[in-house]
């Protein structure tokens, strides 16, 4: 069993029409394009929601500089650490450094997008990612393409520019499902964004795509009522390890 999780930052779901590789994924997997985020919808705190399966005022990163927890939930890497699982990073910007804790990842992979170029350094990612995972015998492997976001935050969601940073991120997931059909593969985003902006409760920052791919999930179903927090409860249950006992969200199967 090995896991693959993608993610787009950014990434609203009402912009993956007309995208071959989204409408393909639509077919084979279970998904929603109707999933929610966390409030503030903000890249950190929903990233450390994600893999700590718990909100905000829980976790306390309630902006894009982390928060030392002050009484601690175990993430996602911690839980599956313990259990002799091996995770790895491949990621384009240096905050989610904090998503996990020292000795939860064998292998980490940062570039710098933001002093070099986004949309480059999501190739690098992609790339570095596809390397290792099948050099290493890695079990759980966590992709971010973090291009979407700035494109958005330059130019505006739902813009050209925007449409088509979108569909280079679904060229680079592609190659990734290529990669490893093997694999569960799990792609979302963070947040939506509206203007040249995000972090409110309006329906464009909080909806996020979902889609569940592998053999444990039944393709062209829909997924009800999922939350970005339903990802590492689920992700525990593909692998057949309890949950941290302070997660909040529930398995997708």
């Amino acid at each position: 069993m090995k896991v693959l999780l993608v993610l787009v930052d950014g990434m609203r779901p009402d912009a993956l029409q007309n995208i071959p590789e989204a409408e393909s994924m639509l077919a084979v997997s279970s998904h929603t394009l109707h999933a929610r985020t966390v409030m503030p919808s903000v890249t950190l705190p929903c990233h450390m929601s994600l893999f700590h399966s718990v909100g905000p005022e829980r976790h306390g990163t309630t902006t894009n500089t982390y928060a030392p927890q002050v009484r601690p939930v175990k993430g996602l890497c911690e839980v599956l650490a313990e259990s002799g699982k091996k995770c790895a990073f491949f990621y384009n910007w240096e905050p989610l450094r904090d998503l996990a804790r020292p000795c939860s990842l064998t292998y980490s992979y940062f570039c710098s997008g933001i002093l070099t170029d986004l949309a480059a350094s999501n190739e690098w990612v992609t790339e570095k990612a596809i390397q290792c995972l099948k050099s290493h015998e890695i079990d759980f492997g966590f992709v971010y393409l973090g291009n979407v976001d700035e494109v958005g935050h330059r130019y505006g969601w739902m813009g050209e520019e925007y449409i088509a940073a979108v569909r280079d991120s679904w060229k680079n997931i592609a190659q990734l499902q290529a990669a490893f059909p093997e694999y569960h593969i799990i792609v979302t985003a963070d947040h939506g964004g509206h203007g040249r902006s995000h972090g409110t409760d309006m329906p464009e920052d909080m909806t996020i795509p979902l889609f569940l791919l592998g053999e444990t999930f039944t393709p062209d179903s829909p997924l009800e009522n999922a939350s970005i927090i339903d990802i590492a409860p689920t992700i525990t249950k593909l692998f057949g390890i309890q949950p941290d006992s302070d997660w909040e969200g529930k398995p997708l199967i």
